[in-house]
């Protein structure tokens, strides 16, 4: 880069006199990087740092581990932003080890601080081990659409939700804003709302604040969390992986502890998958429950409220405020005592539809609440069977989500990312006998699963995998879609029969975060979660 800020070689007169002993071709591998930095030189930046599985690049997004992994990130990133050094200094480690600690400026605004371990080989100085650190955003937008301090104050003190905070999925009403739905020229065309939905005003008035409104994946189509228009939300969690969706951003509000509970929708896994993906708790309510008064629709024979939390108390406060009304009357939440003794049931074959490492974390889990519950076995799926109650569920989503947006979509086709666009196309071609049709199997497949659960608590994968690596995960790409078909045939289940689902975190052999989902009978939501919250408190 040049000394106007411009892109370009470092340019001699530009570069900073490095304070520190003079360690013999450092700085000119110094400068060199910085050089290749600037143009996205791949190979050289490749060249630039040491081979081998022990090196080491860290940022505010995370750690990434070996060459390999720090080459395929810098791949898949579209080059860093434009700098200046400002400032360098230099410490030896000895003969072949020594320390570079740059001061940038980012061209946008901010100061940042590069720290470098090198080591010299036979090959000249590489970078052993690195960490960058920029100015924050004063708003991310792959996370909030508006954010305040709080957005919306509580309505009443003293209430079981006093001193929370709370992410509101970009699908709810919230007095005096728009609803963006993920999109911007939606955004651009709404008007603010003129009161709160039903869930918000709820919260509000248990005495939780509303943080701000938070990002999710387009008119809540998708199960990624991949915005093609304001970015992925991040993952804490699992660095460097995708967020889930398409209650993506108040999942990473919550992980990353902008917010304590993340209050989003579930029609299709969208509240059991970025729980998993981020190792958070996560409750879909049983369908109906909650009132979806100012909720914008996707497909309403399967859209329920959910909520996200890091820990099982808060999420069990937040439900209990949700399922009952303002009389304090429960509100479809079922009898008391419905799981008292409930065996845990497994229903073979569908464990077996996740990867082995997610697979082996839930028999893990499993092993460890046998000690507490009784397990048993429930009739398996017939493949053929399942495959139709998948077929039946997407057939009625996408049957009621053009009939939802349709009329916006024939304008706006282009203003959709492909992922989403490619759905609302076949959801365009869904005709009324197809929809009939899906019903009767629905019918079938909802008497099924809820026979299945034969007075106890079915235990199915959240999703069918880890969360996947950002840089295999461009928005209705073949991975992601081959993810989101498998992840579907597990959370269909639930959602064919209007059950409550409550999301487990879990962690597989490597450490990586994804959850097992306890299906409960209709009504069992809060003391779903509780069962949860007490199997996990098993030692």
């Amino acid at each position: 880069m040049s000394a106007d800020g411009g892109s370009g070689p470092v340019a001699a007169e530009a570069r900073p006199v490095p304070h520190g002993p003079d360690v013999p071709g450092l700085m000119d591998a110094f400068w060199a990087y910085e050089t290749a930095l600037m143009a996205d030189d791949l190979p050289t930046l490749d060249a630039l740092f040491a081979p081998g599985p022990d090196t080491l690049r860290g940022d505010a997004a995370g750690l990434l581990v070996g060459h390999e992994a720090i080459s395929s990130f810098r791949g898949g990133r579209g080059g860093a932003p434009a700098r200046r050094i400002v400032r360098v200094e230099v410490r030896a480690l000895g003969e072949r080890h020594a320390v570079v600690v740059a001061i940038t400026e980012l061209l946008r605004g901010g100061r940042g601080q590069q720290t470098q371990v090198w080591e010299r080989s036979e090959g000249g100085w590489k970078v052993a081990v690195a960490h960058v650190a920029v100015a924050a955003p004063a708003l991310d937008r792959r996370i909030w659409r508006v954010v305040g301090t709080p957005l919306v104050p509580a309505t009443t003190e003293g209430g079981p939700l006093t001193g929370e905070t709370v992410a509101v999925k970009d699908l709810f009403a919230v007095a005096g804003q728009r609803i963006g739905a993920g999109n911007p020229a939606r955004l651009a065309e709404a008007s603010p709302e003129p009161r709160h939905a039903a869930a918000v005003e709820a919260l509000l008035g248990a005495g939780a604040a509303v943080t701000g409104i938070a990002a999710t994946d387009e008119l809540a189509y998708s199960l990624a969390g991949t915005s093609t228009h304001y970015g992925t939300p991040p993952n804490p969690r699992a660095p460097h992986r995708i967020s889930g969706g398409s209650s993506s951003g108040s999942a990473s509000a919550v992980s990353l502890g902008h917010a304590s509970l993340g209050l989003g929708t579930d029609t299709g896994g969208s509240i059991r998958v970025p729980a998993a993906y981020q190792g958070l708790w996560g409750i879909r309510t049983t369908h109906g429950a909650v009132p979806r008064d100012g909720l914008l629709p996707l497909a309403p024979s399967f859209d329920t409220v959910g909520l996200l939390a890091r820990t099982p108390g808060p999420l069990a406060r937040a439900a209990d405020v949700l399922l009952h009304d303002v009389d304090g009357a429960a509100a479809g939440t079922g009898r008391a005592g419905m799981l008292a003794g409930a065996a845990l049931r497994t229903v073979p074959g569908l464990v077996e539809l996740a990867d082995g490492d997610v697979a082996e974390a839930i028999d893990a889990a499993l092993r460890r609440w046998a000690g507490s519950r009784r397990m048993e076995r429930a009739a398996a799926i017939d493949e053929a069977a399942h495959t139709a109650w998948l077929g039946a569920f997407r057939t009625i989503q996408a049957r009621e989500a053009w009939q939802a947006h349709g009329d916006w979509v024939r304008v706006h086709e282009g203003d959709l990312g492909p992922d989403v666009a490619a759905r609302f196309r076949t959801a365009r071609t869904v005709t009324a006998e197809q929809e009939r049709r899906a019903r009767e199997v629905r019918a079938v497949a909802a008497e099924e699963v809820r026979g299945r659960l034969g007075g106890g608590v079915l235990v199915v994968p959240a999703a069918s995998s880890v969360a996947p690596l950002l840089r295999d995960s461009a928005a209705g790409g073949p991975l992601i879609e081959a993810q989101r078909e498998r992840t579907l045939r597990l959370t269909c289940l639930a959602g064919l029969a209007g059950l409550p689902a409550v999301t487990v975190p879990l962690r597989t052999a490597a450490g990586l975060p994804t959850g097992v989902t306890l299906v409960g009978p209709a009504g069992s939501d809060v003391e779903l979660i509780h069962l949860a919250a007490a199997l996990e408190e098993t030692p």
